[in-house]
């Protein structure tokens, strides 16, 4: 579980409640009050398109616990798409639209909170990602298999260890007309020339095409229900308002007979919601602004009507008992946003102060709800608010090593900012990363989301995080397992298994090793040398083979073998075979003598039969950069005995008969191999020479030291 220090400041600020006034005409009708704080929801709304990146990250990316992954796509950048790895840019291009719709809209509101540049920095990533799939006469509209990337469960950095990422390429025009509408909004809130140059191309190739028959990877995943019209109007439609050429507008208003009906009817399909599959809704909105026609003005109040409690022509989107504009079981939270965006939208271009009031309000009880207004008592958004979810469906921020699930049982990472899918529609939530429905998190769940909480704090203000986010709270990532394999009179024989569980981010290293350290005291006092030892390499994981060293001389009577992998990248955290490499090695004298002790080896220190436990004293490196564990001599070492605070107990002398002699190492001998249970807390004190708590090889060693030197 991963446990966040929050100061005393920051601590203050999440509990701050500001009443503030909205700088709207809405402030007119009476509404006056932040509910919540939205300035900390929208900087940490933004901040989950950082943990989406592909490619290589920007050197603003604020992402501990991600890095550079899927280097080897067609195409480097973009969001992967959800909790898994896939590059979608239908949902991709229309989650960077909306975004780019929010700083059309909202983006001055936003900048006296510095959020302006965050959101424009994220916008200008996956821009630059759409502008590279163009390839002229066609795009590169997918980056990875859904079915088989959807099967697997790991982090993004090593996904390409575990298969292959195919890209596919059309020119489909729902995609191609969503990425030029993208662009085009783009082109004016960046100011980016290119970005235009794109949308034009995009749109031309979309409208020249008018079929989707080359988008076919995505079905089943993000097939377009609706068609393309809506993309082309809707492309069309921010093209005339990033060039003023007339020609946009005539070409989105004829595309306005071919939209979908509503039931049969000759009505404009109205029930539903703006989203990636239907544009038509925020389309309408636009035009009503740039045109001022009655016929559009009358579908934006028919559409957002029966998106309130009042309803249109007595029906309406069902409700939750909560409050909750529930609309589908899967996100209804992100239709909730969709539907409030294009509200205060619309609210803002009226004049009626009862239909401002009426939208205005409706948006704010959703995004309330959102962020904790609800009979749940809880916020709906990860790391925000009381009571938020803690296991969203999310494979790189659940950072698992084994491809499972439930290991480990809480996630490694906080996905700050993700919007979950939400409630079903009795107000009820399970937090369960196996429930992809109401768990789910998506950028193009956020898209809105963002620029409705752009809008909350536009109008009434807030306070962003100043340490914003603060590191986590590391697990060990990379260490070794081991236990006694086997023993007799002259051998040791030793079972590890070195583990990359990396997670911040997860990583793969190509010069890995581990050192097993060894005293030698015993052989020389035999008569024996370290040319009399010998290492033998036993059972050896397949396909990680392992080179075993001599040995090499550190100090004193101190030595060390070193078993180096050829290959780290063999060992990564993909699953149950690969995260972890096994092997069993052997130390051995003649066969003759009786003289080997391992009680004295520093790496032996803890270990037992069968068992495997991981061990502090197996240190492991990243090439000559220790990265995990301790070396011989890391601590303190008092080489001669030290009374204890009361005066009492002499160090070292464990049977307590007032001298340091071979008996005590005998019982401290036969404490460490677990031969002998029963020490008094005298007796425990004595046999801890280096006061770390415990009695183990290293005080072992020590109380050789002690002899030898007396």
């Amino acid at each position: 579980m991963i446990i966040k220090r929050i100061s005393c400041i920051a601590l203050t600020l999440i509990m701050l409640t500001v009443l503030m006034v909205p700088s709207g005409d809405v402030a007119a009708a009476g509404v006056t009050q932040m509910v919540h704080n939205y300035a900390e929801a929208l900087q940490k709304a933004i901040y989950f398109y950082e943990c989406q990146q592909a490619g290589p990250l920007p050197d603003w990316n604020r992402v501990e616990w991600r890095g550079d992954a899927t280097m080897g796509d067609e195409v480097l950048g973009g969001w992967y798409d959800a909790g898994d790895h896939v590059k979608f840019n239908l949902p991709m291009a229309y989650s960077a639209a909306m975004l780019g719709w929010a700083l059309y809209e909202y983006g001055d509101g936003i900048e006296a909170f510095g959020q302006r540049e965050y959101l424009e920095r994220n916008l200008e990533f996956v821009l630059d990602y759409l502008v590279a799939c163009d390839r002229g006469d066609s795009v590169v509209y997918q980056i990875g298999e859904g079915n088989r990337d959807h099967k697997w469960w790991g982090s993004a950095e090593v996904i390409e260890k575990e298969m292959e990422r195919p890209y596919y390429t059309g020119k489909g025009s729902c995609v191609t007309g969503q990425m030029a509408a993208a662009l085009a909004v783009g082109s004016i809130v960046l100011e980016d020339n290119t970005y235009l140059k794109h949308a034009k191309s995009l749109f031309e190739l979309a409208d020249t095409t008018r079929s989707d028959s080359t988008y076919t990877e995505a079905d089943g995943f993000y097939s377009s229900h609706s068609g393309f019209w809506d993309e082309l109007m809707w492309a069309a439609t921010w093209l005339y308002l990033a060039t003023d050429d007339e020609q946009y507008l005539q070409k989105a208003e004829s595309y306005i007979p071919k939209l979908n009906r509503q039931n049969q009817t000759t009505d404009i399909e109205y029930q539903w919601a703006h989203c990636w599959d239907d544009c038509h809704y925020g389309t309408m909105i636009l035009l009503a602004r740039a045109t001022g026609k009655e016929e559009y003005h009358e579908f934006a109040q028919k559409h957002l009507d029966w998106w309130t409690p009042q309803g249109y022509n007595g029906k309406s989107v069902s409700f939750t008992p909560g409050g909750l504009a529930h609309l589908d079981s899967w996100g209804p939270l992100r239709y909730s946003m969709n539907a409030s965006f294009l509200a205060l939208v619309y609210s803002d271009i009226v004049t009626d102060t009862s239909l401002k009031q009426k939208y205005f309000n409706f948006a704010q009880s959703q995004v309330d709800y959102a962020l904790g207004s609800n009979p749940e008592k809880r916020s709906y958004v990860v790391g925000f608010g009381e009571n938020p979810p803690k296991r969203p469906h999310h494979r790189t921020a659940h950072g698992t090593w084994l491809d499972k699930r439930e290991i480990p049982e809480e996630h490694r990472h906080i996905l700050y900012g993700a919007l979950v899918g939400g409630p079903g529609k009795n107000d009820k939530y399970v937090d369960d990363i196996e429930d992809y429905v109401q768990n789910e998190v998506a950028t193009d769940y956020n898209a809105a989301f963002v620029g409705v909480l752009c809008r909350m704090v536009s109008d009434y203000g807030g306070r962003v995080l100043e340490d914003f986010p603060l590191p986590e709270e590391r697990d060990d990532e990379f260490f070794v397992e081991a236990c006694i394999n086997q023993a007799g009179t002259h051998y040791t024989e030793i079972k590890a298994l070195l583990n990359n569980r990396s997670s911040w981010p997860a990583r793969l290293i190509k010069d890995l090793s581990y050192n097993y350290y060894v005293d030698l005291t015993e052989v020389f006092e035999a008569g024996y040398g370290a040319e009399d030892i010998t290492i033998t390499k036993g059972y050896c994981e397949t396909g990680m083979d392992a080179e075993i060293s001599p040995l090499i001389h550190l100090k004193d009577n101190i030595y060390y073998i070193k078993i180096t992998y050829a290959d780290g990248t063999a060992i990564c955290p993909i699953g149950q075979s690969e995260y972890a490499a096994e092997l069993q090695f052997r130390i051995s004298v003649p066969h003759d003598t009786s003289f080997w002790d391992p009680t004295n080896d520093f790496s032996y220190n803890g270990l037992e039969k069968n068992d495997l436990i991981k061990t502090p004293y197996i240190p492991v490196y990243d090439g000559a950069t220790r990265i995990f564990g301790e070396e011989p001599g890391g601590g303190s070492i008092e080489p001669t005995p030290v009374p204890s605070p009361g005066g009492n107990v002499l160090l070292g002398d464990i049977n307590g008969d007032k001298v340091i002699d071979c008996l005590d190492l005998t019982v401290m001998k036969r404490y460490v191999l677990k031969m002998l249970t029963d020490l008094t807390s005298e007796q425990f004190t004595a046999g801890d020479i280096n006061g770390d708590g415990r009695i183990d090889v290293l005080d072992v060693m020590l109380l050789k030291r002690i002899l030898l030197e007396k």
